[in-house]
Order: structure tokens, then C-alpha cells, then sequence
């Protein structure tokens, strides 16, 4: 009872601050109950005056920088997902920033001396004061002299103390004020308030360990180890733990200072599409992408190669979604629009009770008006956002993993565009699609298909006695206890072993044609 009495106070305390900062505005009264109109007027009386002639920030950011660094992730966390908020409250939210002062150098020295049980002196040779803070933890510049006596540079990011209780009371304040916005507004089930706080809780925790960022950094180091135009710090694992987290230092220049780059000699219509190559090699060809892709986590190095820092928010495709993105892109590149309806139905998107032909119809009326315009003045994010506008008419179900991509791509084709802006967005994209479904959709890509389908065969062939093995332990121990329904439950068995025997049967059969398909 004093949880909920906190929580809803907690909760009056959020709403007051909305209220007080112009952040109701952002409401469709419309679409809202008469109660809860009423309640919506009395909040907008609250707000201040001259606050809708504020040229400064934006309503919502004003609020949530107010509000404390948890709301602060949570907008930053609300921009990804204009899904749910709208594409004006998520323009709004993109401009969140942690401003945050930093935590003194002293109480950064115990957490590290904490978490490795050595002094920072036995650690590193130098230990800065911190360069750059935000809401979770801050950035120190040390320097570490290794056995053959070189020395290096590091990053050393530092979880800010206590910033895990403070979030964790501020989730539960969000559940139970997701609750309350679920019981009041029944109609707002579809935004799921309830779902996304999970999904944010989830997010928060995930990021709150630094060993998963440094996981995150290697694979997508990994991934890329390849790729001569981009790469990422080398982790320092010896010297990272869960509220520790130190790497390669980068020097370089920022994205968003285009005078430098061009000073420093690097040619910036070169790294613009740079950007939009490397975030769409690591969607369609790695499927594990960079989702915080801002001009502040990006670098040039002194060798003219893109460097992205700051992996706390990482997003995945399956193959599945890898191909939808691919054909889709190329579909419009190539003016094929039944083929982009027809991948639309065939990863089960729109349900098949609609027409592929209407669809054909309704991506045709997005893809012309592009053909009519030059190739800089098309925005590739603007296409995908149509898109997704026109599936929401078929039905479409919202794909999370989807909605992410689209949000970053947003932000890829911004930092693209700083640099050149007369970029061809579609051009550039074009080399990295092609190569994908050349790879995976072409010889290559069925034989291994093929090869998936044969081991997927001998999985099953191989779980043949195991299932036997189960159902005669089933039998034996029915018959050991003489159960009176041992007669009925045989029966049951039996069905089980006869629908185990068909269920294999049935995966045989598609196994094959999946071995025919690929090999046609």
C-alpha cells in the first residue's frame, strides 16, 4: 500500500512537470475519452505562460531533462519507437541529450579500484579527470605502459554510483503508472505502455553491465575486421568488468564538424557514403547494427576511416528481416514493385487475405513520385517510413527489430547527408544489396541452403530414438504405478507416438523439397 501511495506520487510529480513544461500539447484530445478531455484541460492550465513561444528546447525535452537521467533514457529510448509515440513526439525526443555534470575523479578511482581490487596506480599509469559524462557514467583518458614498455591510450568509461537503485525505483514508478494509463485509457492497449517499460527495463539492465558492451564492441569488430572504410576500439577485457568498461582510444574528429574534417584533409562526400555503406553492410550483411549511429559516436581517424564509439544500444535481423530489407531496397532501386509486395506476404507481414496486386498498387504510388525527382533529393528513411505507413492499411503487424532499423536509418542518412548534401542515398545503397542477394539468393546461397536443410534432416532423423526412448519410459512407469487409467493413458501414448512418427515424417517431407528447391 506505501508502494503504491509512492508510486502514484511519483506518478502526480511526472504529470505536473509535463503539464507545468508544455508537454500535453503533444496529446490528441480526439482521441480521448470526456473524462479524460476534462483532465487533459485542467493539465494544459497548468502550463506556463509563453511556453508554446519558447524557441529553445522542445516541450518533451524540457520535461524529461527535469525529470532526471531515468526519463531522459526513457525518452532517448521513446525516439526509437515512432510506433508507438508518433513520428513529432519522436523527432521531439531525438534531441534529448545526458546533461549531466560529471561525478569528481576520486569517487570514479573507487569504483575502479572496486571492481579490480587493485589501486588505479597498479592499473594505469595515468588516470584523467573526466572528458565526457551523461546520465549513466562518464569518460576518463588514461594510459597504461605495457611489458615491452610501450604505451597506450585508453578510454575508461565509469558507471556513475548509484545510478542502478535510482533507476530501478523509477521503473517501478513507470509500471505503475503504466497501470494506471492502461485501466484509465483501455483504447491505449495498443500502444502497449505496459510492454514498452518492460522492453526499457530490459534495455537499462542490458547497459548497466559493461562487460555486454564490450561483447557488443568485439562482435562488431568482429563483423567488420574485413571492411577497409570503418572499425571500431579494440575492447581492453583485463581492464573491463561490470562497471568498468575501457578501450582503445580514438582520436579523431567528430562527424558534425565538417570544417575539421575538410581541414584535416579527408574528403567528406567520400565519408557520407561511407556512413550509409557501413550501417547497411552491418543490417543486411552482418545483421547486427550500431542503432545510436549519431554524429557524436561517429569519427574520422587521421587514415580517413570511420570510427563508431558507444555500443550500449545494439539492434539484430534475422535472415529473414536481412532479406525483407534487401529486396525491398532493391525492389525500388528497380522499379519492381510486385516484388516488393510479394516479400511483404512471403515473410507472413501483411496476412494473406489481402491482395498482392492492391499492395503492388499501394507501394507503386510511394515508389513512383522517387523516379520523378534527382537521386539527392529522395530520402531513402522518408521511403521506408511510406512504407511502413501504407503496410499499417494491410495489416501489417508492428515488427519491433524493423521499426529500430528505420529510426537509425533516419539518423544514418542525416549524418550522411552533413557530409554531402547531394549524396545519392540509393546509389550508394545499391552496391551492398546487390552484393547481398547475389550472395545469398544466387548459386552460392542455395547450396547452402541446401546444406541447412540436410543437417535440419539428420536433427530429426537423430531425435527418432530419443522420442521412443520417452514414450516407453511413460509406458513403463504407468505401468509400474497400475494406474486404473493405464488403458486410457496408453492410448494417449499411443496417439503421441503416432503424431511424434508423422510430425517426423511431415519434417522429412519439407526437409527434402527445401534440398529440391535449393538445388533448382
Amino acid at each position: 500500500m506505501l508502494g503504491a501511495v509512492f508510486h502514484l506520487a511519483r506518478g502526480a510529480h511526472v504529470g505536473f512537470v509535463l503539464a507545468r513544461e508544455g508537454g500535453l500539447a503533444l496529446i490528441d484530445a480526439d482521441q480521448l475519452p470526456p473524462h479524460l478531455r476534462f483532465a487533459l484541460r485542467l493539465g494544459r492550465a497548468l502550463e506556463r505562460r509563453g511556453i508554446a513561444a519558447d524557441p529553445g528546447a522542445s516541450p518533451l525535452e524540457r520535461a524529461l531533462t527535469r525529470l532526471g537521467p531515468s526519463y531522459v533514457k526513457f525518452g532517448q529510448f521513446l525516439a526509437t519507437r515512432p510506433d508507438i509515440v508518433g513520428m513529432a513526439a519522436a523527432r521531439d525526443l531525438e534531441r534529448l541529450q545526458d546533461r549531466v555534470p560529471p561525478f569528481p575523479q576520486g569517487v570514479a578511482m573507487r569504483v575502479v579500484e572496486q571492481e579490480f581490487g587493485k589501486p588505479v596506480s597498479a592499473l594505469f599509469s595515468a588516470f584523467s579527470e573526466p572528458v565526457a559524462a551523461a546520465s549513466i557514467a562518464q569518460v576518463h583518458k588514461a594510459t597504461v605502459l605495457d611489458a615491452d614498455g610501450t604505451q597506450r591510450t585508453l578510454a575508461v568509461k565509469v558507471m556513475r554510483p548509484g545510478v542502478r537503485e535510482r533507476f530501478a525505483k523509477d521503473i517501478q514508478a513507470m509500471r505503475f503508472m503504466a497501470r494506471v494509463v492502461q485501466a484509465l485509457l483501455p483504447d491505449a492497449e495498443r500502444l502497449r505502455p505496459r510492454e514498452v517499460v518492460e522492453i526499457l527495463a530490459r534495455s537499462v539492465t542490458m547497459e548497466m553491465d559493461f562487460r555486454l558492451e564490450a561483447a557488443a564492441m568485439s562482435e562488431l569488430a568482429q563483423n567488420t575486421a574485413g571492411d577497409a572504410d570503418f572499425r571500431t576500439p579494440r575492447p581492453e577485457w583485463a581492464l573491463t568488468a561490470r562497471d568498468v568498461l575501457t578501450s582503445e582510444w580514438i582520436d579523431g574528429i567528430r562527424l558534425n564538424d565538417r570544417a575539421g574534417i575538410v581541414a584535416a584533409g579527408h574528403d567528406p562526400k567520400a565519408l557520407g557514403r561511407t556512413v550509409i555503406q557501413s550501417f547497411l553492410r552491418q543490417a543486411i550483411r552482418d545483421g547486427f547494427f550500431h542503432a545510436d549511429m549519431h554524429p557524436g559516436n561517429l569519427f574520422v581517424d587521421r587514415d580517413g576511416i570511420l570510427v563508431a564509439v558507444d555500443f550500449g544500444i545494439m539492434g539484430r535481423l534475422g535472415h529473414a528481416e536481412r532479406r525483407f530489407l534487401a529486396e525491398i531496397l532493391l525492389g525500388f532501386i528497380t522499379r519492381d514493385y510486385r516484388r516488393v509486395a510479394q516479400v511483404h506476404f512471403e515473410a507472413g507481414y501483411v496476412p494473406r487475405h489481402h491482395s498482392v496486386d492492391d499492395f503492388a498498387q499501394a507501394i507503386r504510388a510511394i515508389g513512383e513520385p522517387i523516379h520523378q525527382r534527382r537521386a539527392d533529393e529522395i530520402s531513402m528513411a522518408k521511403v521506408l517510413t511510406l512504407l511502413f505507413d501504407v503496410t499499417a492499411l494491410f495489416d501489417m503487424s508492428t515488427r519491433t527489430e524493423l521499426v529500430m532499423l528505420q529510426k537509425t536509418m533516419v539518423v544514418v542518412e542525416g549524418v550522411a547527408r552533413s557530409l554531402d548534401p547531394q549524396l545519392d542515398m540509393w546509389t550508394g545503397a545499391e552496391p551492398v544489396v546487390r552484393s547481398w542477394i547475389t550472395r545469398h539468393l544466387g548459386p552460392i546461397g542455395r547450396l547452402e541452403g541446401g546444406a541447412r536443410a540436410a543437417l535440419t534432416l539428420s536433427e530429426v532423423v537423430s531425435d527418432i530414438p530419443d522420442i521412443a526412448q520417452r514414450i516407453r519410459r511413460i509406458m513403463i512407469r504407468l505401468d509400474e504405478e497400475g494406474s486404473r487409467d493405464v488403458k486410457a493413458l496408453e492410448r494417449i501414448a499411443h496417439l503421441e507416438q503416432r503424431r511424434a512418427v508423422w510430425s517426423t515424417l511431415a519434417l522429412w517431407a519439407i526437409a527434402v523439397g527445401a534440398l529440391v528447391l535449393a538445388f533448382r
